[in-house]
């Protein structure tokens, strides 16, 4: 049976300069009316707990979460599933640095900026501000971390950073780690203090 997962891959292999035929058929199949582009699977892992939290089946309500791989290929990807492509409605989470790229790779696409959502570092940063430094380190000690965590601030390069840059950074010192926090954060925050930028996109899927 076709699922949403079966999409995205379809897509990654359109995007990446394969046949779109099947990616066509699952979008037809599935209903897809949403495409939600994210830079890095971390960045799905929070967005698909915040609509968990939210009782939300966004897979059933039509909307493919998807991670690109990075910035870079958001032109690819808005081409395929965008106005040039299966005409579906484009939305997703931009970091600041990376604004003007995602603007002009959406207008050669012929796609719309106004549905992206902008975090002034990226998404990871955004959670930590809303948690706070003394929750994530708590949380970081409740998921087994504290160790590995204390032999990372013992680097010298990391003397001179803010205890939240040296959070961010430790997220992402091991492979799946990003993604684990990326859930473990979300579902850590109060309601009213999920960041601007991700409550926006949920609400407006």
């Amino acid at each position: 049976m076709a699922d949403m997962g079966a999409f995205r891959d379809a897509v990654g292999v359109w995007a990446a300069g394969g046949d779109g035929e099947p990616a066509r058929e699952l979008a037809e199949r599935l209903s897809v009316r949403v495409a939600v582009l994210l830079e890095g699977p971390s960045d799905v892992a929070a967005v698909t707990a915040l609509a968990g939290r939210r009782e939300r089946d966004l897979a059933a309500e039509g909307v493919c979460v998807l991670s690109m791989g990075g910035a870079m290929s958001v032109g690819h990807f808005a081409r395929v599933l965008g106005p040039l492509g299966l005409g579906l409605r484009l939305t997703g989470l931009c970091d600041e640095a990376e604004r003007g790229f995602y603007v002009r790779g959406l207008e050669r696409a012929r796609a719309a900026w106004q549905g992206f959502f902008v975090c002034s570092a990226d998404l990871e940063d955004e959670l930590i501000r809303a948690l706070g430094v003394a929750r994530v380190a708590e949380l970081v000690r409740a998921e087994g971390d504290e160790r590995a965590l204390e032999t990372f601030l013992r680097q010298p390069a990391q003397r001179d950073r803010t205890a939240q840059q040296q959070l961010r950074r430790f997220f992402g010192t091991k492979k799946g780690r990003k993604i684990h926090y990326g859930r473990v954060l979300v579902e850590a925050l109060e309601e009213q203090r999920v960041p601007a930028p991700l409550a926006g996109l949920l609400a407006g899927l």
